[in-house]
């Protein structure tokens, strides 16, 4: 089964759909429909696993943050654009949280080695002038007042389907 670690986001939706809305039209995108912040991609993982994962990650403990919207960035760069995300301010706390989770994972996954906290907007297909999309990605005035507390994370499960991932979620651990 696809398992992975997120922040939910999700009662910012209204708010990143306004987003989405503003994103250039010269490009094929698929909009992503539920707003997360991955803490650690497990990938497939056999299900006898599972409850042992779960036992690792409620060991971890933290105190609630607060997490403030930052700029509009594309992955992994702006001659191949792959990813269209919205940044945070505060990334400190939410390293430091992804770092529990890789240690006290450390047994079972490899740690990651690059972690860069993102909000995923939009995955990219295809994009007719790069030099137009990233001036116009670069007109979208994002409202840093905008705040989430983060309060736990979840493990999620991830299925594949011809319209998109499909979440349900497995645990939450606050």
């Amino acid at each position: 089964m696809r398992l992975f670690i997120a922040l939910d986001f999700d009662e910012l939706k209204d708010y990143f759909i306004e987003l989405q809305e503003q994103l250039p039209k010269d490009a094929k995108l698929t909009l992503t429909k539920i707003y997360h912040l991955t803490l650690k991609f497990l990938g497939e993982v056999p299900e006898a696993n599972i409850e042992k994962i779960k036992e690792q990650l409620k060991k971890i403990e933290f105190e609630n943050f607060k997490i403030n919207l930052d700029d509009i960035g594309v992955f992994p760069n702006e001659n191949y654009i792959r990813v269209v995300w919205l940044g945070i301010k505060q990334k400190e706390k939410v390293i430091e949280l992804q770092q529990k989770i890789d240690s006290c994972l450390e047994s079972l996954f490899e740690k990651d080695i690059r972690f860069h906290p993102h909000i995923t907007l939009a995955r990219v297909k295809f994009v007719k002038d790069k030099t137009n999309f990233i001036g116009s990605l670069k007109k979208i005035k994002i409202d840093k007042n905008k705040k989430i507390i983060v309060k736990g994370f979840k493990l999620i499960k991830s299925a594949l389907t011809p319209e998109g991932p499909v979440y349900d979620d497995l645990e939450v651990f606050d």
